[in-house]
């Protein structure tokens, strides 16, 4: 399969077992999840060229609360779709009427993705114990497609942050992080991140960041900007 563009729905094979990253499958047959670059090697795989961030189950994400009904909060997950988090999957039993007690709008909270409906109902849960409301620390929002960047190789980026800034840091897959500690801590720790955004396609940027930390890079190297070609090929490698 040649390198071409896609949109959600997009036919992309009869293969079920072909079905990658970016991908869901109907009735036996796989289709597109994304606007993005599809590309085959030994699995399909459809890399999002919009940025928008599109919920799977699984993933740990920030939401933050835009809306409350009988029996649900309704959150924004910064995504074309809201998700939904019921009062049965809230930590501790508690009712319809003091839901407001312990979410109320504008509160953001670590949640996952429990399930997606075809229909794109996104469905939270707070089940788990490293899933809770966001009293602390400082939110820090990135596009959705620098996720993988941010966290890096086998964690190798998202390591090096947390150890040289002592700061505790949670990237949500929708790229909303939560980053807690002392204030300086987190002010080099946010200046970093913005350097992994803006130069996500330069080779050897671990290097640079772990650098950077150590105070040991004071200015951004001039490098010659990359065709596109370039990042798409990088992207779908």
């Amino acid at each position: 399969m040649d390198k071409h563009i896609v949109v959600p729905g997009d036919f992309l094979s009869d293969n079920v077992k072909k079905a990658g990253d970016g991908t869901y499958v109907s009735e036996g047959k796989v289709y597109s999840n994304l606007y993005g670059l599809a590309s085959e090697k030994e699995k399909i795989r459809v890399v999002s060229l919009s940025g928008k961030y599109i919920p799977q189950g699984g993933d740990l994400i920030v939401g933050t609360v835009s809306e409350i009904t009988f029996s649900n909060w309704i959150m924004d997950i910064k995504s074309p779709y809201e998700g939904l988090l019921n009062v049965s999957e809230y930590p501790r039993r508690i009712d319809s009427s003091d839901m407001v007690k312990y979410l109320d709008v504008g509160s953001s909270v670590l949640v996952m993705v429990k399930n997606v409906s075809r229909s794109m109902k996104v469905e939270l849960t707070m089940r788990n114990n490293r899933l809770k409301p966001i009293t602390s620390g400082r939110i820090v929002l990135v596009s959705a497609v620098k996720v993988p960047r941010m966290i890096g190789r086998n964690g190798s980026m998202i390591s090096l942050l947390k150890k040289q800034t002592n700061c505790n840091i949670v990237v949500g897959q929708n790229g909303v992080i939560w980053i807690t500690g002392k204030d300086r801590d987190i002010d080099k720790a946010i200046e970093a991140i913005r350097i992994i955004e803006n130069e996500a396609h330069i080779d050897g940027l671990t290097d640079r960041i772990s650098g950077f930390l150590k105070g040991n890079v004071e200015k951004e190297p001039e490098t010659a900007k990359p065709e596109v070609s370039e990042i798409l090929d990088e992207l779908l490698d």
